[in-house]
């Protein structure tokens, strides 16, 4: 199979040809229609996920074909169109019996713990417990999409924030995570606020149907959250970090009103994994504060719903098709806007 490929972490990735992947026995190998350029993969590609072991293939949000089934699948077949989140649970733990397959500690992570989807086939494990059936009008560019970004946002703003009609939700981050969250927001009756630094990620919050857009650009977070307290009459309701940073994830905790919800989507690397809290605001103004990762796939469905309801309109958070070898520049050097998502669909 053609893929991309690197020893080291953070020297520019090659496309090679590798050894074509076998099922394991409750798994299955996809062949890939479309697969998602995400930010998540640079970061793995720099070194900061402890779960890449090296040589590697990264990527991670997929759509595709079976082409081969494992022996002890039972609910797959060759043929069948699917996608996959991009945390998978075995399956038989009792996090995964409770229904979070998202935070299994055995969790299958396609492009971090196990080779990834940049690449003409990817084995995924756990098959029976995490594939997703794709609606026959759903096409693969568009399916790949929801694997990790819209995917995160929707679990984000509906099982974590639990956003009601009429509340005001501010995402941080106008990047794929960011404009699905005030997509999934807008369905939801939710008044949205977008808050980047960036103008092209603000006009897309727009077009994604933001009420409100703030520009942060210079403005420590103390100075955001003055703003958004003056656009919603009080505060966020619900706010999500879709950045990851001391500076974003403070401006959305002080963005919030009493009893407000943060979420925080965006990972927090480097010195920012320890960034401090505001503690006295949050006992003081009883606010709750939810980490978010990914989404199982019984969740899917829903999701899949508001989609084929014309409620998510994914398929305006795709900026641009490229192929795998021109994937590799999109990689090492992310947009900066994070305005949209690239997606692979040739290989």
């Amino acid at each position: 199979m053609r893929a991309m490929y690197y020893e080291r972490f953070g020297e520019r990735p090659t496309i090679e040809q590798l050894p074509d992947p076998s099922p394991s026995p409750d798994g299955v190998v996809i062949e890939v229609g479309a697969s998602g350029v995400c930010r998540s993969d640079w970061h793995g590609w720099m070194g900061h996920d402890p779960d890449i072991v090296l040589p590697h293939v990264p990527g991670h949000e997929l759509a595709g074909v079976i082409v081969a089934v494992g022996s002890d699948v039972v609910d797959w077949r060759r043929g069948d169109r699917v996608t996959v989140p991009f945390v998978g649970g075995c399956g038989r733990c009792d996090v995964c019996a409770a229904g979070d397959h998202q935070v299994c500690p055995q969790q299958f992570q396609p492009g971090f713990t196990h080779w990834g989807s940049f690449a003409s086939f990817v084995a995924i494990g756990y098959a029976d417990t995490n594939l997703v059936a794709l609606p026959d009008d759903l096409g693969f560019v568009e399916a790949a999409a929801l694997g990790c970004r819209v995917a995160t946002a929707y679990r984000a703003v509906v099982e974590r924030a639990r956003v009601r009609p009429g509340e005001w939700l501010v995402v941080h981050g106008c990047g794929g995570v960011g404009l699905s969250a005030l997509m999934v927001g807008r369905a939801l009756g939710a008044r949205t606020v977008a808050v980047d630094v960036h103008h092209a990620a603000l006009d897309a919050a727009r077009l994604a149907g933001a009420e409100v857009v703030i520009d942060a650009a210079g403005s420590p977070p103390g100075e955001v959250a003055s703003m958004i307290a003056d656009a919603t009459a009080g505060g966020a309701h619900a706010s999500i970090d879709a950045v990851g940073g001391a500076a974003t994830s403070l401006a959305s905790i002080l963005g919030l009103r009493r009893r407000g919800r943060h979420v925080q989507v965006g990972l927090m690397t480097g010195d920012a994994a320890s960034a401090p809290l505001p503690f006295g605001r949050v006992i003081a103004w009883e606010l709750d504060v939810f980490g978010s990762h990914g989404m199982s796939a019984q969740s899917y469905p829903a999701m899949l719903s508001m989609i084929a309801d014309g409620e998510l309109p994914v398929d305006r958070l795709v900026r641009r098709t490229v192929t795998l070898d021109a994937a590799v520049d999109h990689l090492v050097a992310p947009d900066s806007t994070g305005a949209g998502i690239t997606v692979i669909d040739r290989f």
